[in-house]
């Protein structure tokens, strides 16, 4: 089991360098944060509109399918049974309330003691709303499953936000070097400074967390892989002994990534870096270019059908 290349969260994949890895990290900033608000308040059209243009650009990026195949599947896989489990639960509609019109036996007593006419019944049950078109608020009706509009529409929204979320991000890490995005950050952050706010420590910060996360992966893994040639009877332990073992498996991951961290702070402290304006290395040239202009006008554009096509 690896999870460095099963589960390559957080990791930049240095070559081969596609197009995604040339854009300036500010502008893949905007793009970023335009994909995880433009679902907000959006319908569902664009919802999946949003894992569409995720899944083409990482074809059209050339990225080699041995880094996102393996991870998209999950997480299609993951997003299929939100929906399916969004769609098959209970929609909140089912409320019993009080008719509007009296029962039959009331109005029959209605029509002989004031001789009106009887009125038609009125079915206001969510299977009988069909009309000449053939619109009927219940999709799939089975047994105890049921499937409605409603729910269907609900599993579509949460599945969608889900693989965007998560995708979106992953993309972003994956063409984008930590040292560029703290480089963009720091660049966005520039007017904080006048509240006298700790951009340098904060982005510094952002760098050695993103460094970190495959150092946690590696623990994670290295602990799974000494679990694993033990050879352990898990029938025979039970639930109380399986339970010991992994409290002690996570103690003992907690104590690396410690250690790790304290190797880490020592390592800084002895190449000099004790305090943020020492020592700055400016790894990247931030310089906007023909493709990252090309890319504003895309992202125009992009919230313009948002503001067209994906209102509620």
């Amino acid at each position: 089991m690896d999870l460095l290349r099963s589960l390559p969260l957080g990791l930049y994949l240095e070559q081969p360098q596609t197009w995604l890895h040339k854009l300036d990290p500010r502008v893949k900033i905007f793009w970023l944060m335009s994909f995880l608000t433009t679902y907000i308040l959006a319908n569902n059209l664009w919802r999946v509109l949003l894992v569409v243009l995720l899944i083409v650009t990482t074809l059209v990026a050339r990225i080699p399918r041995r880094v996102w195949q393996q991870q998209m599947n999950w997480l299609l896989m993951l997003c299929f049974f939100v929906l399916l489990i969004a769609a098959i639960s209970a929609d909140g509609f089912g409320i019993s309330y009080q008719p509007r019109l009296p029962d039959a036996e009331g109005t029959e007593l209605l029509v002989k003691h004031s001789g009106v006419k009887k009125a038609p019944t009125i079915n206001n049950s969510p299977q009988a709303h069909q009309n000449s078109k053939g619109y009927s608020y219940i999709l799939f009706a089975k047994g105890p499953v049921t499937v409605t509009r409603h729910s269907f529409g609900l599993g579509v929204s949460l599945s969608t936000i889900f693989f965007t979320v998560i995708y979106s991000t992953n993309l972003y890490l994956l063409t984008t070097a930590p040292e560029e995005i703290t480089a963009g950050l720091e660049s966005l952050m520039q007017p904080l400074r006048r509240l006298k706010l700790p951009v340098t420590e904060i982005t510094l910060m952002l760098t050695l967390s993103l460094r970190f996360i495959p150092l946690v992966l590696e623990e994670i893994q290295n602990l799974i892989r000494s679990v694993m040639t033990r050879a352990i009877n898990w029938k025979k332990l039970g639930f109380k002994g399986a339970a010991k073992i992994w409290l002690i498996v996570a103690e003992r991951l907690l104590e690396n990534l410690l250690l790790r961290a304290d190797q880490m702070a020592n390592a800084m402290v002895v190449r000099g870096f004790t305090s943020p304006n020492e020592h700055r290395v400016q790894w990247h040239t931030l310089k906007l270019t023909r493709f990252d202009k090309v890319a504003i006008a895309l992202l125009i554009v992009f919230w313009g059908v948002r503001l067209v096509i994906g209102g509620m």
